[in-house]
């Protein structure tokens, strides 16, 4: 590849792992809360409220439920909005965002249903309170699993980036689309997919390790 790809290639990453951290930070920061909030506020929870908990799982459910590509047209006017502009790497954090903050939701709420019974049991028999439960019980007992389901929403978020590149999102998939494909270069397409594979290596392999540490067990 020419120096000139090169530098393209630097800069597209760069972008690529701005849109990741931003998007990632944010969903989790968001996400989490909510992941925990479907669990104690279910019928029956430490938290009932069935009138919070069926709302808000079927938001979360409805956003689920549209395609990344068509949520990212859907949303341009609020991209546009948020962003000040539809198109590029900044613009691409919105749609993102929005994608992985009901997703990473429901992979809490998976991480937290794992947790034995027995133990929230015994913690409002010591006198605990709900606050209390979710500080000290439902989330050590689960950060290892949510680690895990990070790591996998930072991972599907990749290919989310690289899919924002067809809008022009910047970053990887923009790079690949306008002179791998429409180019017809073929080594700037092999260069961006090694790319992409290492990135998901690396992050799988932290993802890994930090749950293994995280788990007290």
């Amino acid at each position: 590849m020419s120096p000139v790809i090169t530098n393209l290639l630097l800069k597209s990453l760069a972008e690529t792992l701005y849109m990741l951290s931003i998007s990632a930070i944010i969903a989790a920061l968001i996400g989490i809360p909510l992941g925990i909030l479907l669990v104690v506020t279910e019928k029956n929870g430490i938290l009932s409220c069935p009138v919070l908990n069926k709302p808000l799982a079927f938001v979360i459910n409805l956003i689920r439920s549209i395609p990344f590509i068509i949520l990212m047209v859907a949303i341009i006017p609020f991209t546009r909005l948020v962003a000040g502009t539809s198109i590029g790497t900044t613009a691409a954090i919105v749609p993102l965002t929005i994608a992985a903050i009901p997703y990473t939701a429901r992979m809490v709420e998976t991480s937290i249903r794992e947790i034995p019974f027995g133990l929230i049991e015994a913690a409002e028999s010591m006198g605990a309170s709900p606050l209390q439960i979710i500080w000290k019980v439902l989330i050590p007992e689960a950060l290892p699993s949510i680690i895990e389901s990070l790591t996998v929403v930072i991972v599907s978020l990749i290919g989310a980036s690289a899919m924002a590149g067809t809008i022009g999102g910047g970053g990887l998939g923009d790079l690949a689309i306008r002179y791998g494909y429409q180019r017809f270069q073929a080594d700037v397409m092999i260069a961006t997919i090694i790319v992409l594979v290492i990135i998901v290596q690396l992050i799988q392999f932290i993802g890994s390790n930090l749950a293994k540490k995280a788990d007290k067990r």
